[in-house]
């Protein structure tokens, strides 16, 4: 039984790879730990009982380690470090239908303008939030023009 616990490990390793919880680790820990209770005795159910109260005694002792380490919500991405920038309208930006386009530090940004009507092509806007993958912008010089 300790090649099934074995295997076990290197799928939940392998999931732990793939994704970035930090979750799936501890399962592959645990199933380590089943491996080893599987030397000293063929009995699955109390196997499983190892496996699943170490999982979760793993989980929840290093919940609030991770949780300290691993900060999310204040996160500052590049995308949002772009919040407060000029930048200059590509494709003239229409808020009703979604459409425009700005260019900031050589990048391409998909745009939408804060107030409804059309900024046209070559404005130079101020970048007032990300939302998605579309930035929030206002024009600094020329006003929107209205539908």
């Amino acid at each position: 039984m300790w090649q099934f616990w074995l295997i076990a490990a290197g799928v939940f390793f392998v999931g732990e790879i793939i994704t970035v919880g930090f979750l799936i680790f501890w399962l592959g820990i645990a199933s380590l730990i089943a491996m080893v209770v599987s030397f000293f005795t063929s009995n699955v159910i109390l196997q499983m009982t190892v496996f699943i109260i170490s999982s979760v005694l793993l989980i929840l002792a290093t919940k609030p380690f991770v949780k300290k380490f691993m900060k999310t919500e204040n996160m500052i991405t590049n995308a949002f470090s772009l919040v407060g920038k000029k930048a200059l309208v590509i494709q003239e930006i229409d808020s009703v239908k979604g459409t425009g386009q700005i260019k900031v530090g050589g990048e391409t940004w998909s745009a939408l303008c804060e107030e409804d009507g059309i900024v046209p092509v070559d404005t130079e806007v101020k970048i007032v939030k990300i939302e998605g993958v579309k930035a929030l912008v206002k024009p600094i010089k020329m006003a929107v023009t209205q539908n």
